[in-house]
């Protein structure tokens, strides 16, 4: 169930667009690339670039490159989220706070 929300959350995120005000922070990186690449026609720059922002902030380089693998291969988010190995369990954790806190700071409020 929790792999369902976050998986909504991410793709809430990528899916989503317009309405960004100044304010709203920005970067580019792996997650960026990723997020503009994997097709979803509300994937703006500006959404994607605050997403690699909140990326940036909470997740090491390692990590955004595991995360970023999500965008175009959504089965190994659930094989990582299921796993039993502690390092996956370790990073989906990471993962997770990341999805979270991207999902208030970069998809606006209707």
């Amino acid at each position: 169930m929790r792999f369902i929300l976050v998986t909504a959350a991410l793709v809430g995120l990528v899916s989503c667009g317009g309405g960004r005000s100044s304010g709203v922070p920005s970067a580019t990186g792996e997650i960026s690339s990723a997020c503009q690449s994997a097709g979803r026609s509300a994937a703006s720059p500006e959404l994607c670039g605050c997403v690699q922002s909140v990326a940036n902030q909470t997740l090491n380089g390692r990590d955004q490159s595991r995360a970023a693998e999500f965008f175009s291969d959504p089965q190994l988010a659930q094989d990582t989220r299921q796993s039993d190995n502690p390092n996956s369990e370790a990073f989906w954790l990471r993962y997770k706070s990341f999805t979270e806190l991207a999902s208030q700071i970069c998809v606006p409020v209707a």
